[in-house]
């Protein structure tokens, strides 16, 4: 297994180029929708005192928002397909032995991560809450893919497609909170609250049953990606497969019958009526949200790799090589920039600071974008000078 993956002696620097291409082109994808992911947390920092329910309710939610909210949503899927297209990576020059113990190390460290760090991030404007988010979700489907990678690679790619495509069957079954098998439930399927001792409560956000057939298919596409195959055949691949399920999102959408909560027409208002048919769930992520998000992944995939040489993806990729850096770094920024408003200025919300206009949460978002990169930046560089130091792998 390992051997197949390392390039043969007489390889030509053609193949080499290709195969650097194709991965630049994989972190360029992982640090756009980081860098798109900033700015709905920078809105959750600085517009935490607007009461929004529903980001993507399209009666009520004010349009701009409504769109930054939906381009956001590209990241976690996006983000965890990646995350098992890269496990596929680096399956092929490992030993199996290796990356089990890869996956169980990194997903039991992105595991604690969200619980003793992140978590505890937000205590100060919210009741302690264990928040078991995308980097939670992350590493359970990492260890879930330790025990699974083994498989034929054809048996993974029908197991992601049958839970990706019919766990929304299993919607209607709640569960109450004194059932027996609701905690399972809750952290498989059911967002929910946990209620945990010493006065804490868990939020399952991120429910891992969908989220294990997203990682699964990322796995699955990863053939694709190995040096034999042209930059122009998985170009194309990337491509036919992107927007066939885009098309396939809008056909089943259309139907209004399966794949997500029915849409609705708004009399006299066109655009709200299309925010309607956009606004997709996703916690738990239902198949038309997975069908729109990652059929853009998949087409921005093969356009970054078609525009490598750009000065852009190489700017983007510096966060996509670093992602759990970036992630960790500008989510804890934005902790102290917030409680340092606070200080300085006080609550002018209740007991929350923040900005009456979101024209200033996108203001302060293109701010932020340099500051953020400089750091992740220097990290990058790091990682990838300092093979010796293990544990920089994880980040």
């Amino acid at each position: 297994m390992a051997a197949s993956g390392r390039q043969p002696l007489g390889v030509t620097g053609a193949v080499v180029k290709s195969a650097g291409s194709r991965l630049r082109s994989i972190d360029a994808l992982r640090g756009f929708v980081m860098v798109v992911m900033l700015l709905d947390h920078v809105r959750e920092t600085w517009f935490l005192h607007v009461d929004i329910t529903d980001p993507v309710d399209a009666r009520t939610i004010m349009p701009a928002l409504f769109f930054a909210r939906l381009a956001a949503s590209l990241c976690a899927p996006i983000f965890v397909a990646l995350t098992g297209l890269g496990v596929f990576l680096y399956a092929r020059n490992h030993t199996a032995q290796e990356t089990t113990s890869y996956l169980l190390k990194r997903g039991l460290l992105l595991m604690a991560i969200e619980v003793f760090f992140l978590s505890p991030l937000y205590w100060g404007i919210a009741q302690p809450t264990l928040w078991l988010q995308v980097i939670w979700c992350i590493g359970v489907c990492m260890i879930v893919l330790a025990g699974l990678f083994r498989l034929p690679l054809v048996t993974l790619i029908v197991l992601g497609l049958v839970i990706v495509a019919g766990h929304n069957l299993l919607d209607p079954i709640r569960l109450s909170p004194d059932a027996p098998l609701h905690w399972l439930w809750a952290l498989l399927h059911q967002r929910d609250l946990l209620v945990l001792p010493f006065g804490l409560v868990a939020k399952t956000s991120y429910p891992v049953l969908a989220w294990i057939g997203v990682i699964l298919l990322g796995f699955g596409i990863g053939p694709w990606f190995l040096p034999h195959v042209s930059a122009q055949v998985r170009q194309r691949r990337l491509l036919l497969l992107g927007v066939g399920m885009i098309a396939l999102f809008v056909g089943l959408r259309s139907l209004n019958i399966y794949g997500d909560k029915p849409w609705f027409v708004v009399d006299g208002d066109p655009a709200r009526t299309m925010m309607s048919f956009m606004s997709l769930t996703k916690y738990p992520p239902s198949l038309d949200f997975l069908l729109f998000t990652l059929g853009v992944g998949s087409v921005l995939l093969a356009f970054f790799e078609r525009i490598r040489d750009a000065g852009v993806t190489s700017a983007l990729s510096v966060f996509g090589g670093a992602p759990m850096f970036f992630y960790i770094f500008h989510l804890a920024m934005l902790r102290v920039l917030y409680h340092t408003a606070l200080a300085i200025w006080g609550p002018n919300h209740g007991i929350l600071f923040g900005f009456d206009n979101y024209g200033w949460v996108f203001a302060w978002y293109l701010g932020l974008i340099i500051p953020f990169y400089i750091p992740t930046a220097w990290f990058s560089r790091l990682k990838a000078r300092r093979k010796d130091i293990a544990w920089l792998k994880y980040f």
